[in-house]
């Protein structure tokens, strides 16, 4: 599988991941479990959202099919 999630996009995922997770520590929410999909998308650069948009934000190019 290709990656379809860019360094700055990766970034951003990350730290606003452990935000969200931070904040739901803090406030007692189960809402900080969703920063783990965040986190989870940053670290293997793969977003299935993205997939039926045909988005990337990646820089590598794709091969013609």
């Amino acid at each position: 599988m290709q990656a379809n999630v860019g360094s700055t996009d990766r970034i951003i995922r990350i730290v606003l991941g452990l935000a969200i997770i931070a904040l739901g520590v803090i406030y007692a929410s189960w809402w900080g479990a969703l920063g783990l999909i965040l986190v989870a998308t940053g670290v293997v650069r793969r977003c299935p959202a993205y997939m039926p948009l045909g988005l990337s934000t990646c820089g590598v190019k794709r091969r013609p099919v």
